[in-house]
């Protein structure tokens, strides 16, 4: 690996060329791959045509291609954003660019919580970098609780941008919180008389920029006045455990096609707080501080609780409100490092309750607002979103059931078939990956899995809510009291019976399990 490709703080990893990504030795264990298969299906007994199978197959197949094609859509979406659509904008912006302007100012809101020293430098540095090629002043926003946050990112600014023009305000937060910080700060640029055409960068304590982060997304918001937002590309660089980095590395190639396809249709299905700019009209107003501050949801089941982590959900909810327009800039980027103590697999779980509880709570009301707030195509992709924790469940359940009733062939062949459609999806994911990691194919059906049963374990406890690595925040409802019992006991049973409801429908269906006729019953009673 060369030094540009080696991942480091100030070196983040960036993708391999084409004969490096694609080399010989790469691609004899992709047809390696292949040869398995095949040989694992010419062996595996051909249940197919079998009568008592065909249940099965019509099901598996049914919603193997209503998922297939459904990726397929994204991916031609994907490809016509990044090859005819954001190349015209870029190009444009470029020349923009090029011309001389420059925005009046630079706004960066930034949050930090107890981030490692190295970690904060490596993000002071690439920001000044951004802010020295742009050439006008700049004010950093910084919202944190501690005084040690504080000092170490004040010394480094002063060492590495004292040529620049830039004012560091520092926002101590008066309760714990990462919104609570952000709100702070909005309240404080709403009180410095933010223009409402004033571009403001929110990102993150521990996110390093790569170089023309700036330079590539302030122009589009010259280009088109009624662009309010934009997203960027994000990396991953994971200090714990290799198979996590692999986790990661696939779940943010699915999220480079997903975003591409959602930004044809000038929306995104959020704006991370990694690093995403804004058009200061709306995010200066009450509304949206507010939303910031205090967003909550009113629950059949828990009554009115509070939003704890999604921030990055509620910027982008309080904006599809309005109908403003949102893109994706690929080629602007940065690297989150993620540190990860004690148990990956723990860290894990409780990543995927904490960004399922995310999109579930603002799912919901997304799709409230209708296909009249938004393009038809971003209103469906919230709806989708909740059929398929449905349907990736299913899958395997009747994969369970066809082996009941028809032996172990029947859930080889399945095995098989998972083994090689997954590697099919991963072919179209390597092209998103800095480099082709046969890992994708087994840790991208194992997150679809988990994924799912984490929705429908999270869609009955939407109040419960983690967040270890913003000081192990918690937030619910505790305690021993009547009501609490109740509601636990609710989402408990609910949940079983989502479940339950789901496999009693795949053993009716496949006859493991008769329904009684009206003349069984009548038997039965009459005896």
């Amino acid at each position: 690996m060369t030094a540009a490709n080696r991942p480091g703080l100030d070196h983040p990893a960036v993708p391999l060329p084409f004969y490096e990504k694609w080399s010989p030795g790469v691609q004899l264990q992709i047809w390696t791959y292949f040869a398995v298969c095949f040989i694992a299906l010419s062996l595996t007994p051909n249940s197919i045509w079998d009568p008592a199978a065909r249940e099965f197959v019509y099901v598996i197949g049914f919603l193997g291609i209503w998922r297939y094609l459904w990726w397929f859509n994204h991916w031609m979406r994907a490809l016509v954003f990044a090859n005819i659509t954001y190349p015209q904008a870029r190009d444009r912006a470029a020349e923009v660019w090029n011309s001389g302007w420059r925005p009046r100012h630079i706004h960066v809101q930034m949050t930090t919580f107890r981030e490692h020293r190295e970690i904060s430098e490596a993000v002071i540095r690439s920001l000044c970098t951004e802010i020295r090629e742009a050439g006008v002043p700049a004010t950093i926003w910084l919202g944190s609780s501690e005084l040690s946050d504080e000092q170490k990112i004040a010394r480094h600014l002063k060492l590495v941008g004292n040529d620049l023009d830039i004012t560091l305000r520092i926002i101590r937060q008066n309760q714990p919180g990462k919104r609570v910080a952000i709100a702070l700060i909005l309240r404080a640029m709403s009180r410095a008389g933010l223009g409402k055409d004033d571009l403001v960068i929110f990102m993150d304590g521990d996110f390093v920029l790569h170089p023309g982060a700036i330079r590539k997304c302030f122009p589009l918001f010259a280009l088109d006045p009624e662009l309010h937002a934009l997203t960027t590309d994000e990396h991953v660089l994971v200090r714990g455990p290799k198979w996590m980095q692999s986790w990661l590395n696939m779940r943010f190639a699915q999220r480079r096609m997903a975003m591409q396809s959602h930004a044809l249709s000038n929306r995104v299905l959020t704006l991370t707080g990694r690093f995403s700019v804004f058009r200061a009209t709306h995010i200066v107003s009450h509304e949206f501080i507010r939303l910031q501050e205090a967003d909550f949801l009113e629950h059949w089941l828990w009554g009115q609780f509070r939003f704890l982590s999604g921030d990055d959900k509620s910027t982008w909810y309080s904006l599809l409100r309005h109908g403003v327009k949102m893109t994706y800039v690929p080629d602007a980027s940065g690297t989150t490092i993620e540190v990860v103590e004690g148990s990956g697999y723990r860290r894990m779980v409780e990543n995927l309750r904490r960004w399922s509880g995310n999109m579930l709570r603002n799912g919901q009301r997304a799709i409230m607002l209708g296909p009249g707030r938004m393009p038809l195509f971003i209103w469906w992709c919230c709806v989708d979103q909740r059929l398929a924790m449905w349907t990736m469940l299913f899958s395997p359940m009747l994969a369970l059931a066809g082996s009941l009733k028809l032996g172990a062939g029947f859930f080889a062949a399945y095995v098989t078939y998972i083994a090689v459609t997954r590697m099919l999806l991963s072919l179209v994911l390597f092209t998103y990956a800095t480099r082709v990691d046969l890992n994708f194919i087994w840790t991208l059906y194992a997150n679809q899995l988990l994924n799912a049963a984490v929705k429908v374990y999270m869609m009955w406890r939407l109040a419960k809510q983690k967040w270890t690595n913003r000081g192990n925040q918690m937030q619910g409802f505790s305690g021993n009291t009547g009501i609490v019992v109740f509601r636990e006991f609710m989402a408990a049973y609910l949940t079983g019976m989502s479940v339950a409801a789901l496999f009693l429908v795949v053993m009716i269906y496949t006859g493991l399990l008769n329904v009684p006729t009206w003349g069984m019953l009548k038997i039965v009673f009459g005896a």
